[in-house]
């Protein structure tokens, strides 16, 4: 084993992506932790609970909507820390839009980040993975099971991280590298407790009487499964989805 293993997390700066900065760190991976410059959330909070938890880290803003950020935001890992073993795309934005009103560039915008986001997040850290490393892509039951009014864009491009993570796992199996995704469900997050564009607190919490775990889940929960699958604990498991939901997905309505 290395001394060290180095991750890219792209969205660290809250929800998923700072809880699962904070796994690695417990884990001893390092972890360049990517923030968009128009995030209000602070990634120095993050990288402060990375140094709680005994780990390390550096922060390095990158935009997904572009190729010559996202290369640089990967070549951070190799330049700072020597090599690279996991690429994390967790970034993604959310925005309310019926279809009368899903303009053309609306439809682009999401579509750039929250699937095209996401292949320039693989491709680049599969540029500078040897052997081992392992990549996972942030999905949504949004897309990757149900679908959702006024969302059909957000959903497309969730659905469409499923198919791009397939195809990626096939293509770089003989490299041995693996490539996988998640689906959260009902998490909460700043994203899903925004009001205008998600469901907001108060949906939240009446949601989460409907989950069989009785609650809407918690960052650090997918943070768990995407640790588990950048793992050697998951050195078999490739181009695979798996749902994290409390039971969502899976019970019977009335």
């Amino acid at each position: 084993m290395p001394e060290f293993e180095v991750a890219i997390v792209t969205g660290a700066a809250s929800g998923i992506g700072r809880a699962l900065s904070v796994h690695y760190a417990q884990r001893g991976v390092r972890t360049v932790i990517g923030t968009f410059p128009g995030d209000p959330h602070d990634p120095e909070e993050t990288l402060r609970r990375v140094k709680d938890a005994g780990g390390a880290g550096v922060i390095h803003e990158v935009d997904v909507r572009s190729t010559e950020s996202v290369d640089a935001f990967a070549r951070r890992a190799v330049d700072e820390y020597g090599r690279l073993d996991y690429a994390v795309a967790n970034a993604g934005i959310l925005r309310n839009a019926p279809l009368h009103e899903l303009f053309d560039e609306r439809w682009n915008d999401m579509l750039d980040v929250d699937l095209t986001g996401v292949l320039r997040t693989l491709r680049a850290g599969a540029a500078h993975m040897s052997e081992g490393g392992s990549m996972v892509a942030v999905s949504s039951i949004a897309g990757g099971v149900y679908g959702w009014e006024e969302h059909a864009h957000y959903a497309a491009a969730k659905a469409g991280v499923l198919g791009l993570v397939r195809s990626v796992a096939v293509e770089l199996g003989p490299r041995q590298v693996r490539a996988n995704a998640v689906i959260p469900g009902l998490i909460e997050t700043p994203q899903s407790l925004d009001p205008v564009n998600s469901l907001g607190p108060e949906g939240l919490e009446r949601a989460g009487r409907d989950i069989p775990w009785g609650r809407v889940g918690r960052p650090e929960e997918v943070a768990e499964v995407i640790g588990f699958l950048t793992s050697p604990a998951a050195n078999y498991v490739t181009g695979q989805a798996l749902v994290v939901d409390g039971g969502l997905t899976v019970k019977m309505r009335a």
